[in-house]
C-alpha cells in the first residue's frame, strides 16, 4: 500500500511545518497546492516535498482534487494544514503499508485542542472523516463553505486521531464565524430559503442545549461554554445575514480563501 499526503495552503507559514512533520517519513510522497502566498509558506513546504504546485483559489473542493490527481500513489492522506497525524495513528498507517486493505477507505477521529485544553465533548469529538482513501474511489464535492468527500465502497475505521489546532483564539474562532457565515448565508440564498423567527431563536437555542448539555459539553470546561455558545451564535449569525440579503435584493460576493 502506498500512499500520499495532499495539503492545500494559502499563507500556512504558521501551521504548516507541523503537519508536513507528521506525515514525512509515513508516506511514499507528500503533495502541496499552494494559491500563491504571500508568506514563507511555499519555502516551507518545499523543504519537505519537491511535489510544490502553485494554483489560483478557486473552491476547497476542486484545490482538492487538484491536489489528488497529481498525487501517484493509489491511496491519498488528505490533511489541513492545521492538523497532525498523532503518533499512534501514524503507528497504524505504518502496518496499513504493509499489505493492501480490501476497502476505500478509512475513517479517522478528530480531536481539537482549542484555548489550551483538548476537546472531548460538545459535539467536537470523534468528528470521524475519512481521510485515507483509495484515489479512484473518491472524490471531494461542494462549492460554498464545506466540502464533502463522496466515494465507493466499504469504509474501515482506525483508531489514531488527527490532532486538529483549529482557532488559537476566541477571537479567531470569531472571525471565522463570520467569514463562513457570509458563504452560508449565499448558499440557502441560492436555495430560496427565507429567514424565519424560529431560525434566529429557536435554532440557535437549540443547537446551543445540544452541544452543552446533550453532547456534555459542560464535561469541557470554559472552552466547551465558549463552543455551545458560538456554535448558536453561528446559527443565528448565517440566518441574520440571509434575512439581510433578502432586504437589500442581492447576492454577496464570493471571496477567495
Amino acid at each position: 500500500m502506498q500512499i500520499s499526503a495532499v495539503i492545500i495552503t494559502l499563507n500556512e507559514e504558521k501551521r504548516l511545518e507541523p503537519a508536513l512533520k507528521s506525515v514525512h517519513g509515513l508516506v511514499s510522497e507528500i503533495i502541496v497546492v499552494d494559491s500563491h502566498s504571500t508568506d514563507d509558506t511555499v519555502r516551507i513546504a518545499r523543504r519537505y516535498t519537491e511535489h510544490v504546485y502553485e494554483r489560483n483559489w478557486t473552491n476547497f473542493a476542486d484545490q482538492k482534487n487538484f491536489a489528488n490527481a497529481k498525487a501517484s500513489c493509489p491511496w491519498v492522506l488528505s490533511l489541513d494544514a492545521d492538523e497532525r497525524v498523532s503518533p499512534e495513528l501514524g503507528c497504524e498507517i505504518l502496518s496499513l503499508t504493509e499489505g493492501e486493505p480490501d476497502c476505500a477507505g478509512f475513517s479517522i477521529p478528530r480531536q481539537v485542542h482549542y484555548l489550551g485544553r483538548w476537546i472531548r465533548h460538545s459535539g467536537w469529538y470523534p468528528d470521524r472523516k475519512v481521510r485515507l482513501f483509495r484515489k479512484e474511489m473518491a472524490r471531494w464535492e461542494g462549492d460554498y463553505v464545506h466540502e464533502d468527500l463522496v466515494f465507493d465502497g466499504r469504509v474501515e475505521k482506525l483508531k489514531g486521531v488527527i490532532h486538529h489546532f483549529t482557532y488559537d483564539s476566541i477571537a479567531e474562532h470569531v472571525a471565522r464565524i463570520n467569514k463562513f457565515s457570509d458563504l452560508g448565508a449565499q448558499k440557502l440564498y441560492a436555495r430560496k430559503k427565507r429567514c424565519r423567527l424560529f431560525h434566529l431563536l429557536g435554532w440557535p437555542a437549540g443547537r446551543f442545549l445540544k452541544s452543552y448539555v446533550l453532547k456534555l459539553g459542560f464535561l469541557d470546561g470554559f472552552p466547551g461554554l465558549v463552543i455551545s455558545v458560538l456554535n448558536g451564535y453561528s446559527i443565528f449569525i448565517r440566518y441574520a445575514k440571509l434575512r439581510e440579503i433578502w432586504k437589500k435584493g442581492e447576492r454577496i460576493e464570493p471571496f477567495s480563501y
